[in-house]
């Protein structure tokens, strides 16, 4: 099936309030669609072994799948485009500003009383649009960030999200794994040399040993990286690479899903602690932003999970875009609060015609 046919195909199944998830890998020039043909919501208790996983930051909030047995899967490359990019400049309400700015404060109190040493504080940030075409959506969002993974999803229940996003939960095949710690985040200014604060350094290796720690009974063989910079669309992270082999008596998926999400680039540490603080304190449900998407094969023990980041959900004509930071006792609201309008500019590039 050609692109323009597959294309129609989604316009209708979105009409027709029909789910589907579209993807692409990272550097990959091709595609994934998955239509569902019901509207039913299925959730991974089900019997099904290769389905699409839709994971909120809540663990105790369902996750929601598309099954490859109730769908129609196709795969073909996209075509590109060169997309205009330019920095998009828009106003936040001054009581959102201070609200995340009071809770950055209070959170960085937090942690200099050895509460924790991590705690990641989001915000919501609304964008309204004059019109909102889906299919310059898809254009724009596989060819604006070749080396993130780009998707985007639609379910009646959740409505429709999509994001470009740079950082892995977990990669499995068969006994092996691999896994990513991602923080630390500066505006690309394409210089030979970045240099990195001790607040990065020392956010990025509570990430490190956090994971770790939560997979240190059911694996072996484990490989660390050295730390490198990683660049994704306008910015650059730390990034060191995991991987190894799941021990035999812990192959199940679910168990390394749920030992990894949501790790501390995306909650903070301890977990427990930093998890229940979010839950309390933050202005807004999170509900799948820094929860956890990807293709999983049971019956393989395969999977290719990214953390959703760097995304949005789409209203009608509203865009609702999802920013957070990584706080720690070395932490400056206000930078905190500038690293954040930073990561704005990925999705609002993806958006910037509609605007």
């Amino acid at each position: 099936m050609d692109n323009l046919h597959l294309l129609k195909k989604i316009e209708q199944q979105y009409e027709n309030n029909l789910p589907f998830v579209l993807y692409s890998y990272p550097e990959k020039e091709n595609v994934n669609f998955i239509l569902q043909k019901d509207d039913v919501w299925y959730d991974t208790e089900s019997s099904f072994k290769e389905y699409f996983i839709f994971s909120p930051f809540d663990s105790k909030n369902k996750a929601i799948c598309i099954p490859l047995a109730k769908s129609c899967h196709f795969e073909t490359n996209y075509l590109k485009t060169n997309v205009e990019i330019n920095e998009i400049e828009t106003s936040d309400h001054v009581n959102d500003k201070k609200s995340y700015l009071k809770l950055v404060a209070d959170a960085i109190q937090n942690i200099q009383s050895q509460k924790a040493t991590k705690i990641v504080i989001s915000r919501k940030k609304v964008v309204q649009l004059k019109e909102f075409n889906l299919l310059e959506l898809i254009e724009r969002i596989l060819n604006l960030y070749p080396k993130a993974f780009r998707y985007i999803w639609y379910h009646p229940s959740t409505g429709l999200w999509c994001g470009a996003s740079p950082e892995v939960l977990l990669e499995t095949d068969g006994d092996s794994f691999r896994t990513m710690a991602l923080a630390g985040t500066q505006k690309n200014h394409h210089r030979k040399k970045v240099e990195w604060n001790l607040k990065e350094k020392n956010e990025q290796q509570v990430v490190v040993d956090s994971i770790q720690k939560s997979l240190k009974k059911i694996t072996s063989n484990v490989t660390i990286s050295n730390t490198y910079n990683h660049k994704a669309g306008s910015l650059i992270h730390l990034r060191t690479d995991i991987s190894g082999t799941i021990k035999k008596a812990h192959t199940g998926l679910r168990t390394i899903m749920s030992l990894l999400h949501p790790t501390s680039a995306v909650c903070g540490s301890p977990k427990n602690y930093a998890k229940t603080y979010i839950l309390e304190k933050e202005n807004y449900k999170r509900d799948f932003y820094t929860g956890f998407l990807g293709f999983v094969d049971e019956s393989k023990n395969n999977s290719r999970l990214f953390v959703n980041l760097r995304c949005m959900k789409i209203e009608n004509t509203t865009a609702n875009l999802y920013l957070g930071c990584g706080i720690t006792k070395d932490s400056d609201p206000s930078k905190e609060w500038e690293e954040t309008s930073h990561k704005s500019q990925t999705m609002l590039q993806v958006i910037s015609s509609m605007i």
